[in-house]
């Protein structure tokens, strides 16, 4: 198989990115009128994932033709009901009608279901669709079955007639539907790869088969990363397009262009204009100092600091604040550099993002007997109790005294008497 290095292709915190995209999908980023691109698509999208910012947004809900981009619920049922991608059906006959989109397979072959989604995702196969369907599924209508139910419970408005992507009655979806699907299969890093993929050898197919992706983005356009075309006559151009630039990642959606150039042109403007807006900025870092606490017994203070650095994505010139909770007032060693005292939390768009330790930049000796007793000394209370003790040593010295000088007197001489003689 031919691929791109898979080093750009990194998904970080894939799953939250699809809870926190599949329960919202909300408008909080939207391009501006005047700096919005250049799109003519009747329908159009473009998410930022790690946020979930919806940047750029044309009739997101309406439900239209999707062509083959349906292929995208085909390949999402038959991942989740069957993980093992090395596991080989037998391709059934298929009886194509002209102008379809194949990927040449070999009827009767026992090929992997790795081999029937990438037929199926990079020419397109209508062949390889069916074949999943049937091995899936067990027949393609009760696979259908299958693609409607897992519809209703994301919570998407699209309905299915077939896995393939051909035009009919109560067959549609949205623009946003499509995008949450996407988010869904991209839990799945065999489909990334696959969608990625220039072209590839489908050697479990005797002989072997080449296929190339219709996505002409990904031959040409070293970071965009997938994801699906289609076209039919009644539902015009489709793209569902990814891309990841500088650690930032985008997916978009353009239907119902009227060409296959002006769909390119404007999915590469969506992602471009999506992916220009973000940036991986970095506002908690390791050792930035927080706080500064004053040491017990001592006059002088320790400074708490961040014990990680945190690296978020965010719109250009996005702020983000911090807070340090559970400090405190006062520092008592000994202590080792790094010990954690509280919490420091990031907070962006008002929520808490990220959490760190907040510990002391050096390490904290023990106060010494003179530098608590100095402390101590210099305390207002502490004084005057140590003079009223002082008094009271000194009086009971007094009356000590003159006990003793009472008790070295004669016995029967009265005070102040001279002796007879």
């Amino acid at each position: 198989m031919l691929r791109r290095p898979a080093g750009a292709r990194g998904a970080s915190a894939l799953l939250a990115m699809v809870v926190l995209l599949l329960s919202a999908l909300a408008p909080t980023a939207r391009a501006a009128e005047d700096d919005a691109p250049d799109v003519g698509a009747p329908a159009a999208l473009a998410v930022e994932l790690s946020t979930g910012d919806v940047v750029f947004e044309r009739r997101k809900d309406d439900q239209r033709g999707i062509a083959s981009t349906t292929k995208l619920m085909t390949a999402l049922v038959a991942l989740e009901r069957e993980p093992d991608l090395s596991r080989r059906f037998t391709v059934p006959a298929y009886d194509a009608s002209p102008g379809e989109s194949l990927a040449n397979l070999h009827t009767g072959d026992r090929m992997t279901l790795r081999d029937l989604l990438t037929g199926m995702m990079l020419p397109s196969g209508n062949d390889a669709a069916t074949a999943i369907a049937r091995a899936v599924g067990g027949s393609v209508p009760a696979f259908v079955r299958l693609m409607n139910d897992r519809a209703r419970k994301i919570g998407i408005d699209a309905r299915f007639t077939n896995p393939v992507g051909l035009d009919a009655p109560g067959h549609h979806a949205s623009a946003a539907d499509l995008v949450k699907i996407t988010l869904l299969l991209r839990r799945y890093p065999a489909f990334r790869e696959i969608v990625d993929e220039r072209s590839a050898t489908l050697s479990s197919a005797s002989p072997p088969i080449t296929v190339v992706n219709r996505n002409t983005l990904v031959q040409s356009v070293p970071w965009v990363d997938g994801v699906k075309t289609g076209h039919t006559r009644a539902s015009g151009y489709a793209l569902v397009g990814s891309g990841r630039r500088r650690g930032i990642d985008v997916v978009t959606v353009v239907l119902g262009t009227s060409s296959e150039a002006e769909r390119n042109s404007d999915s590469l403007a969506l992602l471009r204009y999506a992916l220009a807006r973000y940036e991986r900025a970095r506002p908690l870092r390791r050792g930035e100092a927080l706080e500064a606490l004053p040491l017990r017994y001592r006059d002088s203070r320790v400074r708490i600091v961040a014990a990680g650095s945190v690296t978020r994505t965010a719109r250009r010139g996005e702020r983000f604040t911090t807070r340090v909770i559970g400090l405190p007032r006062d520092v008592e060693g000994p202590l080792k550099a790094g010990a954690r005292l509280g919490t420091v939390e990031l907070v962006q768009r008002g929520r808490v993002v990220a959490r760190v330790p907040a510990v002391t930049e050096r390490a904290v000796a023990a106060a010494t007997f003179w530098e608590r007793l100095d402390d101590h000394l210099e305390r207002g209370w502490v004084r005057f109790l140590l003079a009223a003790a002082v008094l009271c040593v000194l009086a009971l010295a007094l009356l000590v005294y003159r006990a003793r000088r009472v008790a070295r007197r004669p016995s029967g001489s009265p005070r102040g008497s001279s002796p007879t003689t």
